[in-house]
């Protein structure tokens, strides 16, 4: 049971504000985000490093890829790490057996970010467009 469920006295703004969903934040953080995810995105992919960039977005702390955007830095409420395809193989957050199944799901990385959402609740990577439509 959730401490939420014992104390029904709380005003049903705060319920509200307790169930709106980390997404919508992190929507607007990727907005925000885009031209430089999209940046280096390309870097990883000129340079060689991957074909497959992946980027981490989260609110703690994690222990995959390399800090790009600091929400404390930012004022933002999603901190960015930059990724590859291999790295979630080798740390076991893929399964080199998925890999090609991962590939088929996977979207153009010069129309769309790779992005794993880690939340309290669990993982799942989503696409997000680098330009939202409007």
């Amino acid at each position: 049971m959730d401490i939420e469920e014992l104390m029904p006295q709380q005003p049903e703004e705060d319920k509200s504000a307790l169930k709106k969903s980390p997404l919508i934040s992190l929507e607007k953080d990727l907005g925000l985000y885009a031209d430089s995810i999209k940046e280096v995105a390309v870097e990883i992919m000129v340079e060689g490093i991957s074909a497959n960039p992946i980027f981490v977005a989260h609110q703690h702390t994690v222990s995959i890829g390399e800090m790009i955007l600091d929400r404390s830095e930012l004022n933002t409420e999603w901190t960015i790490q930059a990724s590859t395809l291999e790295e979630f193989i080798e740390k076991g957050i893929i399964n080199p057996e998925k890999k090609a199944l991962f590939l088929k799901s996977y979207k153009r990385p010069e129309d769309y970010m790779c992005v794993f959402v880690i939340v309290p609740e669990g993982a799942n990577f989503i696409y997000y467009p680098y330009k939202a439509k409007q």
